[in-house]
């Protein structure tokens, strides 16, 4: 059996969408920043928990990355690049959130392939 709400990527993935949808509580927001970070923010939190109690799910951590590389474009895409808190933190958790779904992708292929041999 998978062990499930142990793997340490898919916690900060969690932890970075939290802060993420939490962040126009402290940074300076128009109406798209705010919907953007609400919204990837509650997205990547809930593929955290997906991939958390499914820990052989490849197709969660892939979506951490499109996720991430969805944040990381948004303030230019909805023209928020030059409120500095907002954009920022758009860029550090795209970043952050790629880079956390791309280092739990091994792990989660392995867990697949193991529970794919016990059928």
């Amino acid at each position: 059996m998978a062990r499930k709400w142990h793997r340490w990527q898919d916690w900060a993935a969690l932890v970075i969408g939290v802060l993420t949808a939490l962040s126009p509580i402290v940074v300076s927001t128009d109406t798209a920043a705010l919907w953007s970070l609400i919204v990837f923010g509650v997205l990547i939190a809930a593929t955290a928990l997906w991939s958390l109690a499914m820990p052989d799910s490849v197709a969660s951590e892939y979506v951490h990355a499109v996720l991430g590389v969805l944040l990381f474009i948004s303030p230019w895409v909805f023209s928020y690049a030059d409120m500095t808190g907002a954009a920022w933190t758009s860029w550090v958790a795209g970043v952050l959130t790629v880079a956390a779904g791309l280092a739990a992708l091994p792990e989660a292929q392995s867990e697949h392939r193991r529970l794919a041999g016990q059928h």
